[in-house]
């Protein structure tokens, strides 16, 4: 399981990437909520160990296994829903007592990353046959539906789109995305047109006030819109250079320091981030997120094996789709949704998640001439 590599053939600029962006996690959220650091930076210990490990161990070993990592992970989300830990009627975490809480949801993420890119290496010559297509959306199907019964609409969508974006390279007919094009664009108007009708079943109250203040925040600027509003101020206020590193002062009040943005430290923390460093703090980021995605894309290409070029794939997807909607929700150009910003947000369970993905991308890389 563990192979012995050459250190010069291990990925740097892609672990510099991770570093940086690690480094960062903990200047935004000292300025954020201080309190949260050194939790944060216990976690970072674990994920740069993890990173270490699983980039140590055929990457091989988990797209064999790659039923046995499904199965586990529909036990887990069965298990979240029966077992976990109830906060306003959503059961997404459970309870791990001092050490805090796990999100199987995160996890999720990485296996079925895992569990598509074997399936995707399997059907490469029938991909676009409706049978191979209908069986990997049942496939796909159930652990996102289970997802989204935690409620969590936005691991759902997160999930669906790594997915898809995993698809598209595989070689999907384009034919067939026009045809989903045509269905699913009327469909989803038809969609957003019935969860705003009174009585409707699909989505949970929640969910549609975050649909409802996102296409109407006027009506809803003192409720579900808040959160949002604050966060485009905050954005706003810290023009092209910021306010400075910990600055307090937004109309004499800092839109981070006495919580106009709750959750600054995890879904919000890039309003933090608009605010102190300004729009040029804000490209900065974006580019060291381009430049990761870039990185896992490289090794993709560069992969002499199929699976190890769709899971690569699929993590630039991941760390890609949910950097972009967390950015989005931030800036106020999608609904909130409440996904952390990758290496970024504060959470372990997101870091963790994120620390195996980007793992199993340094072995692909390691291994790029094996095969």
């Amino acid at each position: 399981m563990l192979r012995n590599y050459r250190l010069q053939n291990y990925n740097f600029k892609l672990v510099f990437n991770v570093l940086v962006l690690m480094a960062m996690s903990l200047l935004f959220i000292h300025s954020a909520k201080a309190s949260y650091v050194p939790k944060q930076a216990l976690g970072i210990i674990m994920g740069l160990g993890i990173i270490v490990v699983v980039s140590l161990i055929d990457y091989q070993v988990f797209t064999r296994n790659a039923e046995i990592l499904y199965i586990l992970n529909v036990i887990m989300l069965i298990g979240v829903k029966l077992f976990g830990k109830d906060v306003n009627g959503a059961k997404r975490w459970f309870s791990l007592g001092p050490l805090g809480t796990f999100q199987p949801s995160e996890l999720s993420k990485v296996i079925m990353i895992i569990v598509v890119a074997a399936f995707l290496a399997k059907h490469q010559d029938d991909l676009n046959e409706p049978k191979v297509l209908g069986k990997l959306a049942v496939i796909c199907g159930i652990p996102l539906l289970l997802i989204l019964k935690q409620p969590s609409l936005s691991s759902t969508l997160d999930i669906c789109f790594i997915i898809l974006g995993m698809i598209f390279m595989a070689g999907l007919s384009s034919r067939l995305i026009v045809q989903v094009l045509i269905v699913g664009v009327p469909l989803l108007a038809i969609f957003l047109w019935y969860v705003q009708t009174p009585g409707q079943v699909l989505l949970e109250p929640h969910q549609v006030a975050r649909i409802m203040s996102f296409l109407h925040p006027e009506n809803y600027a003192d409720s579900t819109a808040l959160q949002t509003s604050n966060s485009i101020m905050a954005i706003g206020a810290g023009g092209l250079f910021g306010k400075g590193f910990g600055s307090n002062t937004i109309s004499n009040v800092s839109a981070s320091d006495v919580n106009l943005v709750s959750e600054n430290q995890t879904d919000f923390i890039f309003s933090v981030i608009g605010e102190e460093f300004g729009f040029v703090g804000c490209v900065v980021l974006i580019i060291v997120f381009a430049c990761l995605v870039y990185q896992c894309m490289n090794v993709a290409k560069k992969s002499g094996n199929l699976i190890g070029t769709y899971v690569a794939v699929g993590v630039a997807c991941y760390m890609g789709f949910q950097s972009f909607i967390n950015i989005a929700v931030a800036t106020g150009t999608m609904p909130n949704t409440g996904q952390p910003l990758p290496f970024i947000s504060y959470g372990l369970s997101s870091l963790m998640s994120a620390s195996i993905a980007i793992g199993m991308v340094l072995n692909i890389y390691l291994q790029r001439k094996r095969h």
